[in-house]
């Protein structure tokens, strides 16, 4: 049983090319054909099938910005408005008089935007709505409820 084995560096000296064969082999990135993706352009459509198996080859990884923006699903009063009828027979919605309760993340959207003219009563649930919308939704007779920003989030 060998207790240490001594590394190549070592065991090499004296040697011109420490075991790679002639000496223009081992030198550096051009014994590889180039650093990283190099050389994939040079040889055309023949090339291609080898490339499209290896799903990291293409895009970006990595690290993600810690500050990164977080993404805007918005939706219209127009939309509401609209759909109303559709999305109460869907029990996507509720109604509560003549009041409809419209929670917009259970139906994908978390930003209100205030394009279209109200004529039903609604009490809109959401992360966030734009200042026309707000008012929009108050002159209707309506309620705008905005959900609390997670601080630790």
């Amino acid at each position: 049983m060998t207790v240490n084995k001594r590394s190549k560096h070592s065991r090499m000296r004296g040697s011109y090319t420490h075991g790679w064969g002639a000496k223009k082999k081992h030198r550096g990135a051009g014994h590889r054909g180039g650093r990283g993706m190099a050389g994939t352009g040079k040889r055309a459509d023949q090339k291609k099938p080898s490339i499209w198996k290896n799903e990291k080859y293409f895009g970006r990884f990595g690290f993600k910005t810690k500050g990164a923006a977080k993404e805007i699903n918005p939706v219209n009063l127009s939309y509401f408005e609209d759909n109303a009828d559709r999305l109460l027979s869907e029990k996507a919605i509720e109604k509560k008089g003549d009041v409809y309760e419209i929670d917009a993340a259970k139906l994908g959207f978390n930003k209100v935007l205030g394009c279209g003219m109200l004529t039903k009563k609604f009490r809109i649930t959401s992360e966030s709505f734009s200042k026309k919308s707000i008012e929009r939704i108050k002159q209707a007779g309506g309620e705008a409820v905005q959900l609390k920003k997670n601080p630790g989030a």
